[in-house]
């Protein structure tokens, strides 16, 4: 006898009811294997069960005997995922250990003729290589057979899962829009009943109406509300509502609510109504939203931009901004005024279309590297003023930053400096030729003690003593004249560093130098640089000639230091022959170090007598270096 649930079936029949899967799974299987035993061998009725699931597109199991062998459909197979067909046959507590006990129990009520049922039964199956939560729907009942008794339990099984997660994540969604809502005391609900015209709020809408919560969570009409807008905005308000009544269309309005006392709230409503099967609208449910203080804060944006608009208008510079990435985007009236550009064609980069072609370059140099590094814009450029000449114009730019340090926007100036400019180049040309002649009156001087030393060869010493220490001067007042107001071709001009490297040029080779400046430098005017010359030009006289500069590969090592208050130099000699204190130090050259320290300077002048080399430590006061510090210290310092 052929082992099929359909024995007599045609071959042609039979080969269409195997297109199922799991209908030729079952009549190919060795049930001989099984208590089952062959299909022929099996009970009329629970072939005729067998026959019933395998028909069934629902999803259906059977669990046969004492032992629970597992049949089931197509529908099933699908269910079981990655654990058919290898379940097919097998006791069912082995089938699936993981739900061992939950099994055994509906085996054994099966047994016993019972029928139940489990609504969204949470199970943890391994159907797809790892453990999950799935939700079903089953249904249980005996497999009765000839004799009245049930040979075991069949099980129809609907899975949920779907169904329970959206169910969770919609109640999780509406559970947090709750908390979100009653959490704020901006945001109000409603739901109205359009066909019975009965609007029921929640307590911050029946507040924002003034209306009593009770009143408006049992329910009132429309008109109740409406009777709470302000007067000059309930027609338009109502016009909106029946247009989204009148199209089912989404609703959104912007209104002001009166109190009985006439304070003003801004709302923001929205919501859209909702049609019954027979297109009437019958529900229209929304929110709205307290925009008061968005309102106070825009009110209070324009006054203050009117506020900075007169301000800039009223400012004798001419006033810009631009947004972060430098995009011009606002200028004042003085711009307009000076420039005689119609108002907007300098937006964005039309601003560099004023500039002299010669500094045009130049400018967006200095403004592409202040955009990229957020450092201040400062530069001295000539602009096209209204009457077609190039006047020189000072601009300047500072970033706004937000509390994140973030660029929000640049604000910036433009002053005409046309007139000081020229003033100052005349200044400049004066003071340049004064700074000649002094210059002359030095090589004058020179000349003289030069003659005077010929006639009186005695002196000779003495005369190139005081020419060097004319030099000192010379060169001290060279380094500090008057350089060009926008060029200066000395580089370091009015540094200290620099001002010793010029001093003592004569000492160092081509090769190796033998003086160095290293530390903290300093700025020096014309009534600081005259003392330090002479300071440093005594300093490496000795030097030159007792010192380490007097030796092959000595070398004097000069540092400097900037503390709170006061300037720190030492000069400190290296590899030059063995020194020792002199019993007196009364020469000349000593009271003139001396005087220069102390007296103009008002420092202090240690020496140490190293082994290797004299060690000179200077402390000089700031103030005492430049005469801007001093001029900022007050009148009575």
């Amino acid at each position: 006898m052929p082992k099929s649930l359909y024995p007599h079936a045609a071959p042609e029949t039979r080969d269409r009811l195997e297109q199922d899967f799991t209908l030729k799974l079952f009549n190919t299987f060795d049930w001989s294997t099984t208590p089952l035993g062959p299909i022929p061998d099996w009970p009329e009725s629970l072939k005729g069960a067998a026959r019933l699931m395998m028909a069934a597109s629902t999803p259906m199991a059977m669990m046969v005997g004492e032992e629970g062998i597992l049949l089931y459909n197509s529908g099933y197979a699908v269910f079981a995922g990655q654990r058919h067909p290898e379940i097919f046959g097998m006791r069912t507590l082995e089938a699936w250990p993981e739900i061992a006990e939950f099994n055994r129990q509906n085996i054994e009520r099966g047994l016993l003729s019972e029928s139940w049922t489990f609504n969204n039964q949470e199970l943890v199956l391994n159907r797809h290589g790892e453990p999950e939560s799935v939700w079903m729907d089953l249904h249980y009942s005996p497999i009765m057979g000839d004799d009245g008794l049930s040979m075991g339990t069949l099980c129809v099984v609907h899975e949920t899962t779907d169904r329970v997660l959206a169910e969770r994540a919609l109640a999780r969604s509406e559970e947090r829009m709750s908390l979100a809502i009653n959490g704020t005391d901006l945001v109000g609900t409603w739901d109205w009943d359009v066909l019975n015209d009965r609007v029921t709020a929640d307590d911050k809408f029946a507040a924002l109406f003034n209306l009593d919560s009770l009143r408006a969570g049992l329910g009132v009409p429309i008109s109740a509300f409406l009777q709470a807008i302000h007067p000059d905005d309930v027609e338009r308000v109502g016009q909106e509502i029946a247009e989204a009544l009148k199209h089912g269309s989404f609703y959104k309005s912007e209104y002001r609510l009166q109190d009985a006392e006439g304070r003003v709230t801004w709302v923001v409503a929205s919501g859209r109504p909702r049609v019954d099967a027979d297109g009437r609208v019958h529900r229209f449910p929304g929110v709205a939203i307290d925009v008061s203080e968005q309102h106070r804060a825009a009110e209070a944006l324009t006054e203050s931009e009117l506020r900075f608009r007169t301000l800039a208008d009223a400012m004798p510079q001419m006033v810009w901004s631009t947004r972060p990435d430098g995009f011009h985007d606002y200028y004042n009236a003085r711009w307009y005024d000076f420039t005689g550009v119609p108002a907007g064609t300098t937006d964005g980069e039309g601003w560099n279309d004023v500039f002299h072609p010669e500094d045009q370059e130049r400018a967006w140099g200095v403004w592409r590297h202040s955009l990229a590094t957020g450092e201040p814009y400062q530069i001295e450029y000539r602009l096209r003023h209204h009457s077609g000449e190039y006047r020189w114009t000072l601009g300047r730019a500072l970033p706004i930053r937000d509390a994140n340090g973030q660029i929000v926007r640049w604000i910036g100036t433009c002053t005409d400096i046309h007139e000081s400019r020229l003033i100052a180049e005349e200044r400049e040309l004066v003071a340049q030729e004064l700074s000649h002649r002094i210059k002359n009156i030095f090589a004058v001087l020179n000349g003289i003690i030069s003659l005077s030393a010929r006639s009186y060869p005695e002196s000779k010493t003495f005369a190139d003593q005081l020419r060097q220490r004319i030099y000192a001067l010379g060169e001290a007042h060279d380094f500090v004249r008057p350089q060009g107001y926008f060029d200066s071709t000395t580089a370091g001009q009015g540094n200290l560093s620099a001002l010793i490297e010029r001093l003592l040029r004569p000492y160092n080779g081509d090769e190796q130098p033998r003086v160095s400046f290293s530390g903290d430098d300093a700025r020096v005017d014309d009534a600081a640089a005259t003392p330090m010359a002479l300071l440093v030009h005594e300093l490496a006289t000795n030097s030159a000639k007792y010192g380490a500069l007097s030796q092959q590969g000595g070398r004097v090592s000069i540092t400097g230091r900037k503390g709170e208050d006061a300037y720190h130099l030492q000069w400190s000699e290296i590899g030059g022959p063995k020194v020792t204190q002199p019993e007196t130090l009364g020469g000349f050259g000593t009271r003139l170090v001396q005087l220069s320290v102390e007296g103009q300077m008002r420092g202090k002048l240690t020496r140490q007598w190293n082994e290797d080399g004299l060690n000179v430590d200077i402390e000089l006061p700031l103030d005492a270096l430049s005469r801007s510090t001093r001029l900022r210290a007050g009148p009575n310092t």
